[in-house]
């Protein structure tokens, strides 16, 4: 596992493990889009102090903090969204939430990044083999996957055709 790599995957995952906490200790007083804000916030300010303490001469592009202009012409930048799901997290016994860890290198592109589902108990890392399972689909007709909270509109025509 490269040193970048392995430290997405570590903050993807403290980042996981406190949004568990959050969700387990704020449920009662919080809920809905409360609850995703304040998960939202509790993860970024982790990950942004993460990053500071091991990589303190990356730029960060947040989904949840201002955007610093002087990324443009850094050479790492990493790219985050602390909550990916703020709408699912907020909705007790949802697990289709995630953290994304990313950096970004000149030159290079994507070099390193990390999700994780705390939800699920995974992470996955730019570094992990990729398993495929392949798998018949039954009884040959096309399947969808959508979202459960934001469905297309489309869905229930392409349903009944």
């Amino acid at each position: 596992m490269t040193d970048d790599a392995a430290l997405a995957a570590e903050i993807a995952s403290a980042a996981g493990e406190l949004l568990l906490t959050v969700r387990a200790t704020e449920a009662d007083a919080l809920s809905g889009r409360e609850l995703g804000r304040r998960g939202d916030h509790d993860a970024n300010v982790l990950i942004l102090g993460l990053l500071a303490e091991h990589r303190p001469g990356d730029a960060v592009l947040s989904e949840e903090s201002a955007d610093d202009p002087a990324r443009v012409d850094a050479d790492r930048v990493w790219i985050i969204d602390p909550l990916d799901g703020s709408k699912e997290y907020g909705m007790l016994g949802h697990t289709d939430w995630a953290v994304h860890v990313a950096l970004w290198e000149a030159g290079r592109g994507l070099t390193a990044g990390a999700v994780a589902q705390p939800g699920l108990g995974a992470v996955y890392s730019t570094d992990d083999t990729p398993v495929v399972e392949r798998r018949p689909l039954g009884d040959g007709r096309p399947r969808i996957v959508i979202s459960g909270s934001r469905p297309p509109e489309f869905v229930g025509d392409v349903a009944r055709a």
